[in-house]
């Protein structure tokens, strides 16, 4: 699954012959590039469906699509309502394979009463759609819902498929669904590990402001890393204010000034450090580890982010 063309027709140059799932819908202009490299459309709306029908028409063979019912998210969809509207238009076009269809959980994750009640409602919801289409012989064949939240938190909604994305990288969406695991004993292990090397040192005196805005004086004479990863590379710039650290040799040191488009400057108190060393910026490094649940919480935002 995908999230723009784009990234469906860079798979597909790189010799990936798997389905590839559109996880939106689509601008008509293009539907055409989408189909010519076998990328399955979602269709979320009634001038969605008519204009995948026309353009699986212009082109051989049968081009699989996915159906997306909007169950109470509120972002895209068809409305439970209008299912049928959208689905005449499809199977009346000869070129187009009904292959899925799904919707997406709002607050799966949600540990209260109301979140737990509401994502049943939605999956509720989606049944009666899915129950109402078998009534009338559409039965796709791929039926899914369930985001890593949805999979671990709620089986029911495992259908025939699901989309996990956080979880793919050894985290919780949030602590209560470690429940889900516990009865196979199971746990989720972070599988990402973000790493760069010190590419200069320098030792600077006590009082002296590193990096952009001086900041924050140092309260010691310290050996300063310089880090090549910046915001530019995805490190938040806020981390800094926040006190957030890296692993060099497996110890943790703090940030010595603002987070730059490119660098990190590293305050490494006295300790040896020299360029080459590793830097973890995310994963484990001896017996200290840095989670992206870590980085949320120091950042004010979500580990997903």
């Amino acid at each position: 699954a995908v999230a723009i063309i784009d990234e469906g027709i860079e798979l597909r140059s790189s010799g990936v012959t798997a389905p590839i799932l559109l996880l939106a819908e689509v601008p008509p202009d293009t539907i055409a590039a989408a189909l010519r490299h076998s990328l399955t459309l979602t269709v979320g709306s009634i001038d969605g469906a008519r204009a995948a029908a026309t353009n699986a028409a212009a082109l051989e063979g049968r081009h699989p699509v996915h159906v997306k019912v909007d169950t109470g998210m509120h972002r895209m969809g068809v409305a439970p309502e209008d299912v049928d509207d959208v689905i005449d238009v499809l199977t009346a076009c000869e070129a187009i394979d009904l292959e899925g269809i799904y919707t997406h959980f709002s607050v799966a994750d949600g540990s209260s009463a109301e979140d737990r009640t509401f994502t049943r409602d939605q999956i509720a919801r989606f049944d009666e759609v899915v129950a109402g289409l078998a009534k009338r012989g559409v039965k796709p064949r791929i039926v899914h819902a369930a985001n890593s939240a949805g999979a671990l938190g709620y089986p029911e909604a495992r259908w025939g498929m699901v989309r996990v994305g956080l979880a793919l990288y050894g985290y919780l969406p949030e602590a209560w669904l470690a429940s889900a695991l516990e009865e196979t004993n199971d746990r989720l292990v972070p599988a990402l590990t973000l790493r760069a090397n010190v590419v200069a040192v320098r030792r600077v005196e006590v009082g002296e402001r590193p990096s952009y805005g001086r900041r924050r004086a140092l309260e010691n004479a310290a050996t300063i890393a310089t880090v090549p990863f910046g915001y530019a590379d995805g490190y938040p710039r806020r981390l800094f204010d926040a006190g957030a650290e890296v692993l060099i040799n497996g110890r943790r040191y703090p940030l010595a000034g603002t987070v730059t488009m490119d660098m990190l400057l590293v305050d490494c108190g006295d300790d040896v450090v020299a360029p080459g060393d590793e830097v973890v910026l995310l994963g484990r490094q001896g017996d200290e580890e840095i989670t992206a649940d870590e980085w949320a919480e120091s950042a004010g935002t979500i580990s997903w982010e």
